[in-house]
């Protein structure tokens, strides 16, 4: 069975690789989400638990958890790191863009 495949390699942003929408808004949205997670497991913490602890409504951790992050903006996610105890730094790096989109968004 010889069964030929192609090696793609991504651009590190998922949602880029994709061609969805606001790729790296999405892409900073989920990490910073995944940090939440990350605290909340280390620190072995219920939603509940973090919600008494932070003042911010469980069902929020609850949204965070599964991953379900269109009601949560930047500055909010980084709001609630900042409850459970994290400093968030920020690196910023811009570059052009007209290489990475494919030349059907390249000419919007």
């Amino acid at each position: 069975m010889n069964d030929d495949f192609e090696l793609v390699r991504g651009s590190g942003n998922v949602f880029r690789d994709l061609v969805l929408p606001n790729p790296d808004l999405e892409q900073l949205r989920s990490i910073l989400a995944a940090q939440i997670v990350k605290t909340l497991d280390r620190r072995h913490l219920t939603v509940r638990e973090a919600a008494e602890l932070t003042g911010i409504a469980a069902a929020d951790f609850s949204r965070i958890r599964n991953v379900k992050l269109d009601r949560f903006t930047v500055d909010r996610l980084m709001t609630v790191l900042g409850r459970l105890g994290q400093q968030v730094d920020v690196n910023v790096k811009v570059r052009s863009s007209a290489k990475r989109h494919p030349p059907a968004l390249a000419h919007r």
